[in-house]
């Protein structure tokens, strides 16, 4: 019988709780508009799931917070603890809920991938790893420390870059090979087995193997010079010098030391900063740091747990070793599972209670509560900017008040086809994405005017704002959040014609002088503020500036991104009945004369001109419109 002390649940609620199995599992807990907040897994799910309605655990104010949030709880049973666990993090993975702790950035993580299926590979960055035969290393936490790391590599180990077929019979190398960052293999400067050991020392350099590549060069040295081939022993001599330099920065420590991945943490009120230092062929090559967030009211314990399991979800390699500052409670499960990631070898968790590995873990939380002070730092300093920008603006336009929220819009299309508008919000200086609009202009057909397609854009933002205050003064359908608050600062992309069309829409909704409007003129970017006669300059190295264009290129980019994303709908043939003086007895002659759209688009002026109905100028239009 359960006890409810903070809150009385739906009788459907209590009905599902009620039915759940005594089975192994994962369960996922949504809210009244069906948005997952949180998923869990458990060896009883009925046992599991009824507990967070308990007296006890309403206690906790994450677990009340939830709770009272919970309006529908499915479930899917499994077969075991181990199939629960995958299970758990790729439904975490899938919907990022609210209410579970989780790695604070959503988009993936950049690899270095070694193409070694491929009979000369290549060394690229990518963000997805396949099971294509390549090799794959990482995760790195920025794409500017991969392209570092591979500088440094390609000056050691001069891999290819280019498209080339590699036959080795070309008449002349690229200019790589000239300033030594490729070994020519297209010119037969070294052969296929020669290459590909290369790229396996390149492989074995990022895991930390250096001692078996210096040993073997330096054979392949002495041989060369003794064979005369003074060239290449200076080649080889270089090679090893910049490996020395390596590796010389590298923290050794212990020969004999297993590799090992050395784990600890530093939390602050929201977020968690988890350092991990690599351990490889007993030195230390290198570390990363990761940021959890939803970390509030969760033990350090339950945080280390969930950054271990969504952490080596993602990496490439497994260590035989782990090393933790404290005891985690799933250490058994997560054992398991890590084995199985690492191909059935064994995978040991320990922690450490003396002597050097102690240290390890230390020095990792050492470096990890430096990180998260100098981020929280950087962070203050970022508001700051943003107080600064808003302050600089708020003077130069002489606003009422702070511009707490800017709306800026633009439009996209081409040749006036799939035609776009976006909206863009930023609240207290940065963007808040989830009020981020998306217009498909449904009045502007056959011809690209932006100030019309402005104006159906701003007319059905500010309807929708007029929706919303009808429906919070009675009962009706929950309005959209992003329409509901009306702007401080409204910007439109385009200067003076834009700006006018804006005035237009704001008079009919009877907000002109409410909503300070201006527009943002490309040339020189001067904005225009409905009733000022002259345009205003902000000053080049201002915040105020720096705020502005981050906002324009935002609604760019946006609106861009859009418009490619419908056009791509709209198809090619769509996009020839859009075309000025293209009716169906022409399209049917371009279709019998071409055969397909994809033929028509790589066709030259000239050929299309050969068309009967078409000529040279609506030629030309057609070209325009299909690139």
């Amino acid at each position: 019988m359960l006890k409810f002390t903070i809150m009385e649940i739906s009788a459907e609620l209590k009905a599902t709780l009620d039915t759940l199995p005594k089975k192994p599992g994962c369960y996922i807990m949504k809210n009244a508009d069906g948005k997952v907040i949180y998923v869990g897994k458990a060896v009883n799910l009925r046992s599991r799931v009824r507990s967070y309605f308990h007296a006890s655990a309403q206690e906790d104010h994450k677990t009340r917070e939830l709770v009272k949030r919970i309006a529908d709880i499915e479930w899917i049973v499994v077969g075991s603890e181990l199939e629960a666990l995958i299970l758990e993090m790729n439904l975490i993975k899938k919907h990022r809920p609210r209410y579970n702790v989780r790695l604070k950035d959503d988009k993936r993580y950049p690899y270095i991938k070694v193409h070694w299926a491929d009979p000369f590979p290549k060394v690229t960055v990518t963000r997805h790893m396949q099971k294509d035969g390549s090799r794959y290393f990482g995760p790195y936490t920025s794409v500017w420390a991969v392209h570092k790391t591979l500088d440094v590599l390609r000056r050691i180990f001069p891999y290819l870059t280019c498209d080339r077929t590699i036959t080795g019979q070309d008449e002349r190398a690229c200019l790589y090979f000239d300033i030594k960052l490729c070994n020519a293999p297209c010119i037969g400067m070294v052969n296929q087995e020669e290459y590909r050991q290369m790229i396996a020392d390149l492989c074995d350099f990022l895991n930390g193997r250096t001692d078996p590549i210096v040993s073997r060069l330096q054979i392949d040295m002495e041989k060369a010079s003794e064979e005369l081939r003074f060239e290449k022993a200076a080649v080889i001599r270089d090679q090893l010098a910049a490996i020395e330099n390596v590796v010389e920065k590298q923290k050794v420590v212990s020969p004999t030391y297993q590799d090992s991945d050395v784990i600890a943490m530093a939390r602050s009120d929201r977020e968690a900063c988890v350092q991990v230092f690599f351990i490889r062929g007993g030195k230390l090559i290198g570390r990363e740091y990761f940021l959890m967030e939803g970390t509030q009211d969760n033990p350090d314990t339950e945080v280390l747990e969930e950054f271990i399991k969504q952490f080596y979800d993602q990496a490439a390699n497994v260590p035989k070793q782990v090393l933790l500052p404290h005891e985690i409670e799933e250490a058994h499960i997560i054992k398991q599972w890590l084995s199985q990631r690492r191909e059935g070898s064994k995978v040991e968790i320990k922690i450490p209670r003396r002597g050097q590995k102690k240290e390890l873990v230390q020095m990792a939380a050492e470096n990890a509560a430096s990180t998260l002070q100098t981020l929280q730092a950087k962070w203050e300093a970022d508001k700051h900017k943003q107080t600064q920008s808003l302050a600089e603006l708020q003077a130069a336009l002489d606003l009422p008040t702070s511009p707490l929220r800017i709306e800026c819009y633009d439009i996209s299309n081409t040749q006036g086809t799939a035609i776009v508008g976006s909206m863009v919000v930023f609240e207290r200086g940065v963007p808040n994405k989830s009020h981020y609009r998306r217009f498909n202009v449904r009045t502007v057909i056959g011809h690209g005017d932006d100030y019309a397609s402005m104006e159906e854009v701003l007319n059905r933002r500010f309807r929708q704002w007029q929706g919303a205050q009808e429906t919070t003064e009675g009962p009706g359908k929950k309005p959209d959040p992003s329409f509901a608050r009306l702007p401080d600062l409204l910007i439109v992309d385009g200067g003076k014609g834009q700006l006018s069309r804006a005035v237009q829409v704001l008079e009919q909704f009877d907000l002109l002088g409410k909503i300070p409007v201006a527009g943002l003129a490309k040339q020189n970017e001067e904005l225009f503020l409905h009733g000022k006669t002259r345009g205003i300059l902000l000053p080049r190295n201002s915040e105020g500036l720096f705020l502005v264009q981050r906002i324009r290129d935002e609604a760019h980019r946006f609106a861009i991104t859009a418009h490619r994303k419908r056009r791509s709908k709209q198809g090619l043939a769509s996009r020839l009945d859009a075309i000025p003086g293209i009716g169906p007895a022409r399209r049917k002659a371009l279709l019998t004369t071409f055969g397909s759209i994809d033929k028509i688009e790589s066709a030259s002026v000239e050929e299309l001109s050969q068309v009967n109905g078409i000529n040279a100028d609506l030629a030309h239009m057609i070209k325009s419109h299909l690139e």
